[in-house]
């Protein structure tokens, strides 16, 4: 019986033996995954909303450099700030009198530096760069294959980074839900996506993700797809240009081979 299966369908036996093996391999000729930046470099973003339409240089934003420190709940539920680059109404007005960078406890002249006109080129200078000579300082951390190259949630787990929870607003008690989901793929030959909930709510708040970016209930999400995620959306929000890259399949898909 087996071998007359094999015969009779050993051709699409055989395609799928060879999909689900070189898949991996394919994933960076068959999705259009953005160029990958220095590890220096990735997660650094230009804010530049305004900047140069008032004759201002853009200012740099180093993710590697502040989340040693800092959840991204501060940021993006308790500083207000949104979820993708360039939609925040922030301006210089608004830092100098305590609000989004120049809150307290972050760039009020006291925990960093200040919104003083000496200082306006440690941020206003329109280089992903800036800073790069800061990076071996994280040469000590856990090292991983994509973005930074550097293990983020290893080190967060090993106490080598102890960032912030909160400021001045604590988060709120956490409502039940089920820690791990494994999401089917619709695509033959690709296994499944696994989605740990607790990694992410240690740094973010639930309303980062729900409703805005998923429907609070499983498999209710629609055009969740990996195109979707490749364009900015869904998981491609924080996954293409700050939190570990697309690239790196297995961290998403850990059955799918090397």
């Amino acid at each position: 019986m087996f071998w007359q299966l094999v015969l009779r369908h050993g051709k699409r036996l055989l395609l799928g033996v060879f999909v689900f093996a070189w898949l991996p391999l394919l994933a960076g000729e068959f999705w259009d995954l953005p160029p990958a930046p220095p590890p220096e470099e990735f997660g650094n973003l230009l804010i530049n909303r305004t900047a140069s339409k008032s004759a201002v240089k853009p200012a740099v934003f180093s993710h590697w450099l502040h989340r040693r420190k800092f959840s991204c709940r501060i940021c993006h539920s308790e500083l207000e700030f949104n979820m993708k680059v360039n939609t925040t109404e922030i301006t210089e007005a608004a830092n100098q009198s305590g609000q989004f960078c120049g809150t307290s406890g972050c760039h009020d002249g006291k925990v960093a530096f200040g919104h003083t006109i000496d200082a306006c080129d440690k941020c206003h200078n329109g280089n992903v760069s800036v800073g790069n000579a800061r990076f071996a300082e994280l040469a000590k951390l856990p090292t991983a294959g994509f973005g930074n190259r550097i293990d983020w949630g290893k080190a967060l787990n090993k106490g080598l980074t102890v960032p912030a929870r909160h400021l001045a607003i604590k988060p709120v008690n956490e409502m039940a839900f089920k820690d791990i989901l494994v999401l089917e793929s619709e695509w033959a030959g690709t296994p499944p996506a696994v989605f740990p909930h607790r990694p992410h709510t240690w740094l973010l708040d639930c309303s980062n993700c729900h409703p805005d970016i998923f429907n609070i209930k499983k498999k209710t999400t629609l055009h969740f797809s990996m195109t979707a995620n490749l364009q900015g959306e869904f998981c491609g929000v924080c996954h293409t240009n700050v939190a570990f890259p697309m690239a790196d399949c297995k961290r998403c898909h850990p059955a799918m081979e090397n």
